[in-house]
């Protein structure tokens, strides 16, 4: 998948602009790469520009693969990304359940699409599935985002961890059996998730213990990331997740469905400043897992606006 590429000599301006258009063709496909490697939005820009800097500082010109190349790269700098967080214990330990880190939300309205973004949304992947990610270990989360994701052959994501391929392959699949096992299966059509939501929102703004009952699965899981200042939490079952509901009833006052990650979710403001955003995964016309990211610092700078 990859190649060798020498250091390239100065390029003409002509070249240089070829090599940008070319690499602005990538570019949507690469922060995808990047955002699920690492789920967070500003850092899968910043491992795209890097891929860009390794990109100006090589001879692309005998590329057979561009995208190929640069998917490789992109790879291999979110490895480096996940291993640092790993060496700083950034990440909630798999036995620590009630702390919990979302990822960034992508956060769109529910109004017309123009075609680029019908297929981002179409392609994109829910924040239950990224929590489970980040549960993985950086060379399973590398394997099985590049191949189950991207069907990047084994051969490349080897060379992108240093690995054999039949070694990236058992870690594909080690990580393909955590992914099936802990992420929620969910209902396709958004318009009917969006009814689900506007029930869920409609008995918490009324205070209906019952109501938020019917909408909400028995084993529902609902997580919570406050950032550094508030505690990160972690709530199951039904009775437990529609008493917090309630006491938070203020997040559903002023929310506004939109879409997350593709899939209606619900935006909450208060002053014009974003309180929250809450992502919903349904199934079989319930709630199976919400998840409510209330970090200011991060809430900022997804730069929501009412």
């Amino acid at each position: 998948m990859s190649e060798e590429i020498p250091p390239a000599a100065p390029a003409e301006p002509a070249e240089l602009a070829e090599l940008a258009r070319r690499f602005e063709a990538e570019r949507p496909q690469l922060r995808a790469v990047a955002y699920r490697m690492l789920g967070s939005i500003a850092e899968a820009e910043d491992a795209v520009q890097e891929a860009w800097l390794k990109l100006g500082r090589s001879d692309a010109g005998g590329v057979r693969n561009l995208g190929a190349w640069l998917t490789t790269v992109v790879g291999r700098v979110c490895l480096d990304q996940l291993r640092s967080r790993a060496s700083r214990r950034e990440d909630p330990m798999p036995e620590q359940e009630d702390r919990v880190r979302l990822p960034d939300p992508v956060v769109g309205g529910l109004s017309a699409l123009d075609p680029v973004h019908e297929v981002l949304v179409a392609d994109s992947v829910g924040i239950a599935l990224m929590v489970v990610l980040e549960t993985l270990s950086p060379a399973e989360r590398v394997a099985f985002v590049l191949h189950d994701m991207f069907e990047v052959p084994f051969d490349g994501i080897a060379e992108v961890l240093g690995r054999t391929s039949a070694s990236t392959r058992q870690l594909a699949s080690r990580a393909r059996r955590r992914v099936r096992g802990a992420t929620p299966a969910a209902d396709s059509d958004n318009a009917r998730k969006r009814t689900v939501v506007e029930a869920f929102l409609s008995a918490a703004r009324g205070g209906d213990f019952d109501a938020l009952l019917t909408v909400l699965d028995p084993d529902v899981v609902a997580r919570s990331d406050g950032g550094t200042l508030v505690p990160s939490a972690l709530r199951r079952g039904a009775a437990d997740v529609a008493s917090q509901a309630i006491t938070f009833a203020r997040f559903a006052a002023e929310g506004r469905i939109v879409l997350v990650n593709g899939s209606p979710g619900v935006v909450s403001f208060a002053e014009g400043r974003p309180l929250s955003v809450m992502s919903f995964t349904v199934h079989g016309g319930r709630i199976t897992a919400l998840d409510i990211l209330t970090d200011p610092v991060r809430l900022a700078a997804l730069g929501l606006t009412a």
